[in-house]
């Protein structure tokens, strides 16, 4: 099944995100350790992806372009307003419903194990690394919810709808792209996504409000930039 893989890792952050829902009366000061211990590792994996580079000039000019870009769409806004309306039909009384539904969506979309683990599925029919995500998710939901509430369940829409588009497309275009260049964009991809799960990491501790959201025209923009310099350069 084509998008076996996707599916299991919606499920994982849906089981996960229901068990976190029984752990929500635990005390204030443990879900405030619990959160900051969650952004401390998030901020580890930021690092582990973005230190593997030596293209830190075209990545800096891929954030900004990206930002500038995100900040003219509002993608930050769009998604605050897409948590909201969920909060308003699902769960009126949750104020955290917006920021539980977009940190964890940036959390489980951004980072090339998806990315990779899709196109893996698309290309092999190999879901392994998706399973392997899908644990890893289905933990990080429940200590999410606990803290941030149900709007963390809503996320594995996003992820379904993310990884499974990315798993069809490579089903179709596979044939047509040179392998170099796939591995070349997996590496672009991975770098630029862990300054953003850094940037995460930071927001989940409240150490900073950054808009991450908007940040993400620069995966595109990085990947543009390495396919001209893989053709052209």
């Amino acid at each position: 099944m084509l998008l076996l893989g996707s599916i299991v890792n919606g499920l994982a952050i849906v089981v996960g995100s229901l068990v976190g829902t029984v752990l929500r009366n635990i005390s204030e000061q443990t879900k405030d350790t619990v959160t900051k211990g969650i952004g401390i590792g998030v901020v580890a994996l930021g690092l582990q992806m973005a230190v593997k580079t030596n293209a830190f000039t075209l990545i800096i000019i891929s954030l900004c372009l990206g930002a500038m870009l995100g900040e003219v769409m509002k993608i930050e806004d769009g998604m605050t307003h897409l948590g909201l309306f969920l909060q308003k039909h699902f769960a009126k009384n949750n104020g955290n419903f917006a920021e539980g539904f977009v940190t964890s969506t940036l959390i489980f979309v951004i980072g090339s194990m998806g990315i990779i683990g899709a196109i893996q599925s698309g290309v092999s029919g190999d879901n392994q690394t998706l399973y392997t995500k899908a644990v890893m998710d289905g933990f990080m939901a429940i200590m999410l919810t606990a803290s941030l509430g149900i709007g963390v369940l809503f996320s594995s829409l996003p992820v379904l709808i993310y990884q499974g588009a990315i798993t069809i497309i490579a089903s179709v275009l596979i044939s047509y792209v040179p392998h170099a260049l796939i591995t070349i964009l997996m590496a672009g991809i991975s770098q630029i996504g862990g300054l953003l799960i850094i940037a995460i990491g930071l927001n989940v501790m409240k150490l900073t409000k950054i808009r991450v959201s908007n940040f993400l025209p620069s995966l595109v923009i990085m990947v543009i930039f390495l396919t001209l310099q893989y053709f052209y350069f």
